[in-house]
Order: C-alpha cells, then sequence, then structure tokens
C-alpha cells in the first residue's frame, strides 16, 4: 500500500480493540543527560497522576540531543525543552510537575477532540 504507515495502522489497531486510546507525542530536547533525565521523571510522574481522568493515554517520549534538531525548536541547547504533539511549552528551564498536568491534560483535550471529529 502506497503512503501507508505502520505506526497509524498500530494506533488504529488499538483503537478498535481497546476503545479510543490516545497518543501523545512528548520530545525533550537536551545536550545534557541529566537535563533530559530530570525532564523525562517529569513527564512520566505527570502521566502518572493523570491515569485516572484518561486511562488510554499514552506518550510516546523522544529524547533528542542532535544540536540541528534542538535548534529547530529552541534557541537554547543545554537547558532542557519541552515539545508535546509539536508545540514547545518550555525552553530554557525545568518545569514543575503541575505545569507538565497541565500541559499533557490541554494536549489530551485538543487530541481527544480531534479524534472524535474524525470518527
Amino acid at each position: 500500500m502506497e503512503g501507508f504507515s505502520g505506526r497509524i495502522y498500530v494506533i488504529l489497531f488499538t483503537n478498535i480493540k481497546h476503545g479510543m486510546t490516545f497518543v501523545l507525542n512528548v520530545k525533550i530536547l537536551s545536550l545534557q543527560y541529566p537535563e533530559r533525565y530530570v525532564v523525562r521523571r517529569l513527564v512520566t510522574a505527570a502521566q502518572q497522576e493523570i491515569m485516572p481522568k484518561f486511562p488510554d493515554l499514552e506518550l510516546e517520549i523522544t529524547e533528542v540531543m542532535d544540536p540541528g534538531e534542538i535548534g529547530k525548536y529552541a534557541f537554547v541547547l543545554v537547558l532542557p525543552t519541552l515539545v508535546i504533539n509539536e508545540k514547545v511549552v518550555c525552553s530554557g528551564r525545568f518545569p514543575a510537575k503541575e505545569e507538565v498536568i497541565g500541559w499533557l491534560l490541554e494536549a489530551a483535550e485538543e487530541r481527544k477532540i480531534t479524534t472524535t471529529s474524525l470518527l
């Protein structure tokens, strides 16, 4: 099949099998591993906290350490940048867990509205 993405197939299969699954793409950008690690821990802690409200929420977390790729999103290379669904939500500092929860909920609501309008 021309133009077919296996990733889309997996998501559609999950939707059919388990009901509605929402996948948020999260990118953590920094040249330094410790900064990426801290932000990853914040994101996973925030995900665990919102699980009761969004049990079908999945995060696809990618760590980016390539300066060229980081430069597409932020001017800061060493301090962390957090991107959710291609939207820069925080750059040049460590976010609070409450902020991350808010950003994930906002992105989940946007994805939920977009996904349900397609059905």
